[in-house]
């Protein structure tokens, strides 16, 4: 079967972000003064073989764990559904 696994990896809370910092200066200056904070992150989307939902989202666990994020200053969750592709 194949899912589709789309990936949020984003800078832990006590990470600077300073192209969040960047963005949301632009924005204040285009006019959204009521912007309080910007987090920036990296968006993916996996589609990927497994025979079930369980052995789709350890692959998945595992590609964040060794690629898609650092432990160190990043965090990520994901959702999992299947794909018709």
């Amino acid at each position: 079967m194949v899912w589709l696994a789309k990936i949020i990896v984003s800078l832990k809370p006590v990470v600077n972000d300073p192209p969040g910092l960047t963005i949301q200066s632009a924005l204040h200056t285009l006019g959204f003064a009521g912007v309080q904070t910007v987090r920036s992150g990296k968006y993916f989307e996996v589609r990927l073989s497994a025979s079930s939902e369980a052995a789709a989202r350890e692959q998945v666990e595992q590609m964040c764990r060794q690629l898609l994020a650092n432990p160190v200053i990043e965090e990520y969750r994901f959702s999992l559904e299947p794909s018709a592709a």
